[in-house]
């Protein structure tokens, strides 16, 4: 996985996001999808520019049923967006760089 993302599985899920102190951009996604692909160089720069200050992952839907159920995911990508282990948005489809940094950066101040 490219730079600053974190690869995600159902065992480490709650690990990594539930005990960040910092918050936590998830993507699911599948080797697939279409969309997921177009999103995917976003997350990666996302995660670049919030080294240090957010955590960015993403996981496999296809191997991470689990978590897809937990989360309700029912399209893909879907952008999740958490801190203190709770949601505190979500997207789902393409969504820009703006909308998502945005989120983050409140999230931050």
């Amino acid at each position: 996985m490219a730079g600053n993302v974190v690869e995600l599985t159902d065992a480490t899920f709650d690990e990594v996001v539930h005990s960040s102190d910092v918050p936590v951009l998830v993507d699911f996604w599948a080797p697939w999808c279409g969309p997921c692909k177009m999103i995917a160089p976003i997350v990666e720069e996302i995660a670049d520019e919030y080294a240090g200050k957010a955590k960015v992952c993403k996981i496999n839907t296809d191997e991470a049923r689990d978590s897809a159920v937990e989360f309700g995911i029912n399209a893909i990508p879907t952008t999740i967006l958490f801190k203190d282990g709770q949601v505190q948005k979500k997207w789902v489809g393409l969504t820009s760089k703006k909308d998502l940094t945005a989120a983050v950066d409140e999230l931050l101040e």
